[in-house]
């Protein structure tokens, strides 16, 4: 007991201590920063995948504590974020979970810790980063608007077309964010779950991407929002049409990865080389909707067992 106590405080020490250089360095070097911002969640990492969950969290909260002394308000955030991502890391590791469980709670976890962190930024501060952005981009199309009207090329319904572009924008939002924050999360998991297998952590790996498949609810889901396209005309602007928007773009993301994923289950399976399912997936996103119906296909019949029996033959 002794001796685990002592580990424990000994390698919580260190950690703690290379978890607030990797942030001083984060916060305070320019372009060094931006690099090793993707490593502060490995010291965390790293203890929780080797100790238990309450010594995990204690070590977590020093060095939370720590990030305000070291990097002031602006440190203290971001240590919000990537001290309690490195401490979801590696308590999923230690407990065995799937790379798929790491990436969602993950992403999860950075959806979840942005929009409080946004919702603050609004109530306490008085800053809206979203409004700020907007008006950003209202100001460079009127800027781009008078060069172009200064030289006679300014077309007729050119704020008819800046306005329903930033009406697109504004309604797709809710969907670029979760792409970002998970996409966020993958460039985090594939940058320290390397560092933790060299550091002699076992941890978990994706299964081929051949191999993924979603669950047979998304295709009902994708056909629930389809009829209600077709059967509701929602008003522009209203929370309907965002929400039926957003899940269709999020739903067509799904079932497109599914269409690549069966372009490289059959390319395997036909035993053509890596290359030429690198080259599938390019030629995919100019076919974004016929890869979409192969998704639609084979998750409703399941084509890839059909595929199977006639390579059989």
């Amino acid at each position: 007991m002794q001796k685990n106590q002592t580990s424990y405080l000994t390698y919580g020490a260190m950690m703690i201590a290379l978890f607030a250089i990797l942030l001083a360095m984060s916060v305070y070097i320019p372009f060094l920063g931006f690099i090793t911002s993707f490593i502060v969640p490995l010291p965390i990492a790293w203890f929780s995948a080797k100790f238990e969950r309450k010594y995990a969290v204690y070590v977590t909260l020093i060095g939370l504590a720590i990030s305000f002394i070291i990097g002031g308000i602006f440190g203290f955030i971001f240590a919000l974020i990537v001290a309690p991502l490195g401490l979801i890391i590696g308590d999923s590791i230690r407990n065995h979970k799937s790379k798929l469980y790491l990436l969602m709670t993950s992403g999860i976890f950075l959806l979840l810790m942005t929009a409080v962190q946004y919702i603050i930024s609004i109530l306490i501060l008085n800053i809206n980063i979203l409004e700020q952005f907007f008006e950003g981009i209202e100001i460079y199309y009127e800027q781009v608007g008078n060069i172009m009207a200064s030289v006679g090329q300014l077309p007729k319904n050119y704020d008819e077309m800046v306005a329903q572009s930033l009406q697109l924008v504004q309604t797709m939002m809710p969907s670029y964010f979760i792409a970002t924050m998970f996409a966020t999360a993958f460039i985090y998991l594939s940058i320290n779950l390397p560092l933790l297998r060299k550091l002699k952590i076992k941890v978990p790996k994706f299964p081929k991407f051949m191999h993924f498949k979603l669950p047979k609810a998304v295709l009902w889901y994708y056909l629930i929002v389809s009829i209600l396209t077709l059967i509701i005309s929602y008003e522009i602007g209203s929370f309907g049409y965002m929400a039926t928007v957003n899940a269709m773009f999020i739903l067509r993301a799904l079932l497109f990865l599914q269409g690549v994923s069966l372009i490289h289950y059959y390319f395997h399976l036909q035993g053509y080389p890596r290359w030429t399912a690198i080259l599938g997936t390019f030629l995919a996103i100019p076919l974004f909707t016929f890869t979409i119906i192969l998704g639609v296909f084979d998750l409703g019949f399941n084509l890839r067992s059909y595929l199977q029996g006639r390579h059989k033959k």
